[in-house]
């Protein structure tokens, strides 16, 4: 039985720990704090209330209105559809200010894994509901962190960013059904020109390890979140 052929990767908690949840937060909280302050005791929101959890369970790996509208609707804010709007806009202002001020970091267990596949024969994919996927990728330069930590590969080259090492970059594209639809997934598989059963998903949301789980029967690793470790998973696993 054929190995793995492709591996398709997330990009917000699997690659790089990006300020995604802190713009979600604080641009809620802004809101709260002035235009919105007439509605706010009408809201189970509170400066405590937006927790890491309540972010990756109900916002994380959603396109930005969907996980702008999940989180007005967890808090029960009224006119949660129309509201949804200004929330995305403002916080999408916010996560462009902290990407260009380097507010992120890059998992280096991660980048790692990312060559290992790749040396291993793999065609490797990126696939984020993000529409920011693109800037932290562009800001990764592989061959530094490669050289920094020792690694030597054939598949580097100088100069070579992170979203131009992947053979597909299907982040950000606005399809009919988002996660937790297996759609993205699908087309990154399609783009590699793999079938779903030989490739593998990395993924940490809970929105998109469901679609993981719905059409990729082979192991797939989940990263938690800020963990920066990818476990449990070799180059040489077969899929069943």
């Amino acid at each position: 039985m054929p190995r793995f052929q492709g591996s398709i990767f997330d990009v917000d908690g699997v690659l790089v720990d990006s300020p995604h949840e802190k713009a979600w937060r604080e641009s809620l909280r802004e809101l709260m704090e002035s235009s919105w302050r007439d509605i706010r005791d009408r809201t189970t929101w509170s400066p405590d209330a937006f927790t890491s959890h309540v972010y990756q369970q109900y916002v994380s790996g959603k396109p930005r209105m969907s996980g702008a509208r999940a989180a007005l609707d967890y808090f029960g804010v009224p006119d949660a559809e129309n509201r949804a709007v200004q929330y995305a806009r403002l916080k999408q202002e916010l996560v462009v200010r902290l990407i260009q001020a380097g507010d992120f970091t890059a998992y280096p267990d991660a980048l790692r894994f990312v060559i290992a596949t790749k040396d291993a024969g793999m065609l490797i994919a990126d696939a984020s509901s993000s529409k920011n996927a693109g800037l932290f990728l562009r800001q990764i330069r592989l061959d530094t962190f490669a050289q920094e930590n020792g690694i030597s590969s054939p598949t580097l080259r100088p100069g070579l960013t992170l979203l131009d090492y992947f053979d597909a970059d299907v982040s950000g594209r606005d399809f009919a059904h988002g996660k937790p639809d297996p759609e993205i997934f699908l087309t990154a598989a399609h783009e590699l020109g793999v079938e779903p059963r030989y490739a593998f998903v990395i993924e940490d949301a809970s929105a998109g390890a469901s679609a993981r789980r719905s059409r990729f029967p082979a192991r797939t690793c989940r990263a938690g979140s800020g963990a920066g470790t990818i476990q449990r998973f070799s180059t040489t696993t077969r899929p069943r």
